[in-house]
């Protein structure tokens, strides 16, 4: 699989209406927000595929592959970036640590990265102002061009931190942001997740970790985990064609029927009956 990789701390690409996606599937060692400009199809990353058309934002992070089925003629704007743009970002110290954990840890769990309908009318003003900047080069466009992605990326930090536990915001614990971390990266290996790893990992008392971890986020650990598992057993049961058996193995559950039963005690339907309610 070809990696693409960047040599500057951002670029900014708009390509041509294309009726063909010029790449096959590929993966970066960057960070890419790609914004649909025009067009309709397919977009596909890693497991999961989503419909894509106007006004929808996608964040490829590190390692993501991905690739466009194109139905429609379309035109796409790439912001690509790298992780010493986070850090020189003129944001404030604590914003710049709160996007890099949030852009490293986004899940493609949804169809765009902005759930916010007045976010995403922000989104298409500033998108066009890019567009405007990057293509006429006037004085200063250069600084226009990194106020307009800090803004974006703040909106994208504030609309995935809604999808975190309710009590996570920009005062949280760094620990704490950096256990959610460490969970996510390993929700498919239960043996990683015990309490009695993540306190060693951590250096916190396992006795402790519990009490830590809820006065943090309001709920405990093991609510947490149980949720996050279903959350993205939700999206590949949407946006993916995976069986019940491989999405169990995928996200750590002992077999299909411990995701099935845990499912249908969260969601008062089974998986298979989630799947076809949300195709009719």
């Amino acid at each position: 699989m070809v990696k693409a990789h960047l040599y500057e701390p951002f670029e900014i690409a708009l390509s041509e209406p294309m009726d063909e996606c010029p790449r096959p599937i590929h993966s970066h060692s960057f960070f890419e927000l790609i914004y649909i400009v025009s067009g309709k199809g397919r977009h596909f990353v890693n497991e999961s595929s989503f419909h894509y058309s106007p006004g929808h934002l996608f964040l490829i992070t590190p390692g993501d592959s991905h690739h466009f089925d194109i139905q429609k003629q379309t035109t796409l704007l790439f912001v690509r970036f790298n992780e010493s743009y986070i850090g020189s970002s003129k944001l404030q110290e604590r914003s710049r640590q709160g996007i890099a954990y949030i852009l490293k840890n986004a899940n493609h769990d949804s169809e765009s990265l902005l759930n916010s309908k007045g976010d995403q009318i922000v989104a298409k003003s500033i998108m066009e102002a890019i567009i405007r900047e990057h293509s006429e080069r006037d004085f200063y466009h250069q600084e226009l061009l990194l106020q307009f992605i800090d803004t974006i990326l703040m909106l994208i930090v504030r609309n995935i931190t809604t999808r975190l536990p309710e009590k996570v915001n920009e005062n949280t614990d760094e620990k704490a942001l950096e256990i959610l971390q460490y969970v996510q990266a390993n929700i498919a290996a239960p043996e990683k997740i015990r309490a009695k790893v993540i306190s060693k990992q951590f250096g916190i008392s396992e006795n402790y970790l519990g009490r830590y971890f809820k006065k943090q986020t309001n709920e405990t650990l093991q609510e947490y985990i149980i949720r996050y598992k279903l959350r993205m057993a939700e999206s590949r049961l949407l946006h993916s064609n995976m069986r019940l058996n491989e999405i169990a193995d995928s996200l750590g559950f002992t077999d299909k029927s411990h995701l099935n039963r845990l499912f249908k005690k969260y969601n008062g339907v089974s998986p298979a009956q989630y799947r076809k309610q949300q195709q009719i």
